[in-house]
């Protein structure tokens, strides 16, 4: 765990959590596990906010528990899960662009609220979509549970583990933790529940349709109320699955941009290859080096509705991406037409690679990356072959060695020839470790996030009392409206905030929206070099 990982965690728990629960969770991350009390004594915070900050950490999956020989329970924080934060914009929008606004509501609230029944989900996310309808239209409950269906069919949502109900009933004092277990069959079974009604608006007065005031609405005790259908059974988003999907997306794009380039009317490798990964995505693990084998004649009956070509032109299209030296798709058997698979581990690679040779030449110019891409395809080059291959002046040819070796992105290895390393009996040869330099980034890009929020932190705190400012003076004017003010009222409430202030407040709104989409696209490489790395590591 490095520091700008640990730096991040702390940013990211402070900003969704607090500070309370940023201390315990930082204090987490740094020691390893530990039992309740040794946190409490260490943090220097009292025991009833430490097991409140560890019940949001482990109700948003970013603790986990385990129950030792002695019986002592002890807390270890998932740094990597806290990380996944910074992409719970991307995991709701891709659901929005998958299942509309309400597969986007579901996720919001069940990334929101960490677990969920299914029944309180629809409930929530129904009574929001009424909010946003027109008067007198509202948004019945199957209409949103149709939609939970189709988001846990295609595994975007799972159950979370639950405790095992034992029917003999042991006297023994029961364990100081519960143990939590899930079957994988049941992991996607949506409950069979018969939930009818619509959504609700959220009244603006204090009285309800009667008139009657809230202060003297009788209570209703805890026995009145139904029993909730589905107690018991939580979800939560599964953001593998999300992964997977972005993995498959970036696999696409990649294809569209090799294969595609030249034949501007059609997508026609790229659609094959998202044919197949389509096929694929429920059956093949998210871990997998290989998609399942799919034959060509699968892969044709599979091709959208509409899309015009013929079984030739796609057995040709496929020897196409299985000839290609990139090997994104390789051949595996002939029969069915033949048998095809995506190489993930290959495809990720590639990936990581050409997201390398983008940054050198961000970084050192065109000249650096020729050299970086050279030294990638002959593996290994001493520095006079570099200078010949690459046809750049020694001079320049040796600063720009350096220079990249000096951060890392190429590396030196040497090949005595006598066993006293003399350098006259040397053999100095360049190489590109892409594990090695992927980590490099990976930390870069970690410390780069870092800095945009506490950059954007620091923007909306300069301007923190124009931003309420702001805030009322629109409060002001919604309640005009609501009330039918005539427009001179509303434009004399509107000048309240000054010429000059209204440019500050555009400026701020800019350079947040900057900072906020430059977290997203650096987040975007981060997934790419961790996914490598992942697979890569798998593989040793």
């Amino acid at each position: 765990m490095t520091q700008a990982e640990i730096k991040l965690c702390s940013l990211l728990l402070q900003e969704h959590f607090g500070e309370i629960v940023e201390k315990i969770g930082v204090h987490l991350i740094r020691t390893g596990s530990q039992p309740l009390r040794v946190i409490a004594h260490d943090t220097g915070t009292s025991l009833d906010q430490v097991k409140k900050a560890l019940c949001v950490l482990i109700q948003h999956n970013l603790v986990i528990y385990q129950v030792h020989k002695r019986g002592v329970v002890e807390y270890e924080a998932q740094c990597s899960r806290v990380l996944r934060m910074l992409r719970y914009p991307r995991y709701i929008y891709t659901a929005k662009t998958l299942y509309s606004d309400t597969g986007e509501l579901i996720v919001e609230e069940l990334l929101l609220n960490g677990k969920m029944t299914m029944s309180a989900v629809v409930k929530k996310v129904a009574d929001r979509l009424t909010e946003t309808m027109e008067d007198g239209k509202t948004m019945d409950y199957s209409e949103v549970s149709n939609t939970f269906v189709r988001l846990a069919d295609t595994h975007f949502v799972q159950r979370c583990p639950w405790v095992p109900v034992t029917e003999n009933s042991d006297p023994g004092p029961p364990p100081p933790a519960p143990i939590l277990v899930i079957s994988e069959k049941d992991m996607y079974l949506v409950p069979k529940l018969s939930l009818i009604g619509k959504g609700k608006r959220r009244r603006s007065s204090d009285e309800d349709a009667a008139g009657e005031p809230k202060a003297k609405r009788p209570k209703h005790g805890t026995d009145n109320k139904e029993p909730i259908p589905d107690d018991g059974i939580y979800w939560q988003a599964n953001l593998d699955r999300f992964h997977q999907h972005f993995r498959d997306q970036a696999i696409v794009s990649a294809v569209a941009n090799r294969m595609d380039q030249f034949t501007f009317q059609t997508q026609t490798s790229s659609e094959i290859v998202r044919t197949m990964l389509r096929m694929s995505e429920i059956t093949t693990p998210s871990t997998a080096p290989f998609t399942q084998p799919l034959s060509s004649n699968e892969i044709f009956r599979s091709l959208p509705v509409g899309y015009n070509i013929s079984k030739q032109v796609l057995d040709q299209y496929l020897t196409l991406l299985a000839d290609d030296p990139l090997e994104f798709v390789g051949k595996s058997g002939d029969s069915g037409g033949g048998m095809y698979v995506i190489n993930l581990h290959k495809a990720l690679g590639s990936l990581a690679t050409a997201t390398l040779e983008s940054v050198v030449q961000e970084r050192f110019g065109s000249r650096c990356a020729r050299i970086f891409r050279l030294v990638l395809q002959k593996k290994h080059l001493e520095q006079k072959q570099v200078e010949d291959f690459a046809m750049i002046p020694a001079k320049e040819a040796k600063d720009m060695l350096y220079k990249m070796l000096s951060e890392n992105f190429i590396s030196l290895q040497e090949i005595p020839k006598t066993p006293d390393h003399a350098p006259s009996r040397t053999f100095y040869l360049y190489t590109v470790n892409i594990l090695s330099a992927a980590r490099m980034l990976l930390h870069r890009c970690y410390k780069s996030i870092a800095n945009l929020i506490e950059r954007r932190q620091f923007e909306t705190k300069e301007n923190k009392r124009l931003l309420e400012k702001s805030q009322r003076v629109e409060a002001i004017i919604a309640s005009m409206q609501a009330t039918g003010a005539e427009d001179a009222q509303l434009q004399e409430i509107e000048e309240m905030i000054t010429a000059p202030e209204r440019q500050q407040l555009e400026t701020l709104k800019r350079n947040v929206n900057k900072l906020d989409a430059s977290e997203i696209q650096v987040d975007e490489t981060i997934f790419l070099l961790e996914s490598y790395i992942e697979s890569t590591m798998k593989r040793q």
